[in-house]
C-alpha cells in the first residue's frame, strides 16, 4: 500500500467507527463486518471479497497504534496542508507544521523545506509520494505494514461410540501441540465434519485465526444407525405375523421399547415410523424407522410344512412374477 492509498481511503469509514473510537470499539466493528462479508459465507461474490479485504486492510492500520498515528498525521496534512517554498509561504497550516506536530512538535519549523532536484525539477515542489517515501523508508508505504491474512485451518478427527454420538459429548483434542476442548452436537453422523471458528492457526497482520474441522468417527451399533437425526433399525418378523398382521415391540435408544402396528400383508422392505424416538438436535428430534424384514424358516416341522402346503394349494394362483419378463424387455 502506497502513501497515497492512505490519503484516499478513509478507514475510519470503511469500518464505520468515529476517529476517536478506542481499540476495542475498532476491533469490535472489525470482528463484525469481517463475519458478515467472509468469503467463506459469500463464495463466489467478488464484491464481498473485495470489502472483506478492504476491511483487513484498515483494521491493520488502525489496530497498530503507530500506523494509526502516522495515518492520522497523513490525513491530515492531505485535507489542510500547503507547501512553500521560501520563507513564511506556508502560513499557519503549512507543511512544516504538520510535520513538527508529527515529529516532536514544532521543532521543525520554517527551516524545513522540500524541492526535487535532477529530472521532475521543473514541477515544483515535492510530490506526496516523495515525502512520504522520505518519511517511510523510501518505498511510500508505512514501516513495518503487513496486509492483515486469515490463519489457517486445521483438521483433526475423534471417534466416538454409538450412543455419545446421538447424545453429544464434549471431547479434547491436540492439535499443534495444543489440547483444545471442543463440543460435539447430538445426533452426529458418521464422516460429518464439524467446524469450530476460530480455533485453528493464528492470523497476522490482524487478520482473524482459521477453523478447527473435526471429521467424527462413529462406531458401528449392532442394532441402531444414524441417518440425519433419524435412528433406523431392521425389524425381522415372521411371515404370519407379515401375512396376518400383528402388533410387535420395537426398542428404542433410549433403552425403551415401543409398540408398533403391522399391517396384514406387510411386504420386506416396508417402513415403520415411531415419531420422535430418533436423536435430540438442535435442529430438532427426529424419528426412529423401523424396516420389516420378513424372515425365512430355513426348517420346518413336518405339521409345519403340511400346513404350509395348504396355504399353497388354497391360494388364487396369482403369479407375482407374471409380467416380470414383459417388463424387463422394456
Amino acid at each position: 500500500m502506497t502513501g497515497q492509498d492512505w490519503m484516499e481511503k478513509d478507514f475510519y469509514a470503511e469500518l464505520g467507527v468515529p476517529k476517536d473510537a478506542d481499540d476495542a470499539a475498532i476491533k469490535k466493528a472489525y470482528r463484525k463486518l469481517a463475519r458478515t462479508y467472509h468469503p467463506d459465507q459469500n463464495k463466489g461474490d467478488e464484491q464481498a471479497e473485495a470489502r472483506f479485504k478492504a476491511i483487513g486492510e484498515a483494521y491493520a492500520v488502525l489496530s497498530d497504534p503507530e500506523q494509526r498515528r502516522q495515518y492520522d498525521a497523513i490525513r491530515a496534512m492531505a485535507g489542510g496542508a500547503r507547501f512553500s517554498a521560501g520563507p513564511g509561504g506556508g502560513g499557519a497550516n503549512g507543511f512544516e507544521d504538520i510535520l513538527g506536530a508529527m515529529f516532536g512538535g514544532g521543532g521543525a519549523g520554517p527551516r524545513v523545506r522540500y524541492s526535487r532536484t535532477g529530472p521532475g525539477a521543473g514541477q515544483g515542489a515535492a510530490g506526496f509520494e516523495d515525502i512520504l517515501g522520505g518519511m517511510f523508508g523510501g518505498a511510500g508505504a508505512p514501516a513495518g505494514f503487513r496486509a492483515p491474512e486469515r490463519g489457517a485451518d486445521v483438521q483433526a478427527a475423534t471417534t466416538l461410540p454409538f450412543r455419545t454420538a446421538l447424545e453429544g459429548a464434549t471431547v479434547d483434542l491436540t492439535v499443534d501441540g495444543r489440547t483444545l476442548t471442543a463440543r460435539i452436537p447430538a445426533g452426529v453422523n458418521d464422516g460429518q465434519k464439524i467446524r469450530l471458528r476460530g480455533k485453528g492457526r493464528p492470523g497476522t497482520g490482524g487478520g482473524e485465526a482459521g477453523d478447527l474441522l473435526i471429521t467424527v468417527h462413529v462406531t458401528e451399533h449392532p442394532v441402531f444407525r444414524l441417518d440425519g437425526a433419524n435412528v433406523r433399525l431392521t425389524l425381522p418378523v415372521t411371515f404370519p405375523e407379515a401375512t396376518l398382521g400383528a402388533t410387535v415391540e420395537v426398542p428404542t435408544p433410549s433403552g425403551e421399547t415401543v409398540k408398533l402396528k403391522l399391517p396384514a400383508g406387510t411386504p420386506s422392505g416396508k417402513v415403520l415410523r415411531a415419531k420422535g424416538r430418533g436423536a435430540h438436535t438442535a435442529r430438532g428430534t427426529g424419528d426412529l424407522l423401523v424396516t420389516v424384514q420378513v424372515v425365512v424358516p430355513q426348517k420346518l416341522s413336518k405339521t409345519a410344512r403340511e400346513a404350509l402346503d395348504a396355504f399353497a394349494a388354497a391360494s388364487d394362483g396369482t403369479d407375482p412374477r407374471a409380467d416380470l419378463t414383459e417388463r424387463a424387455k422394456g
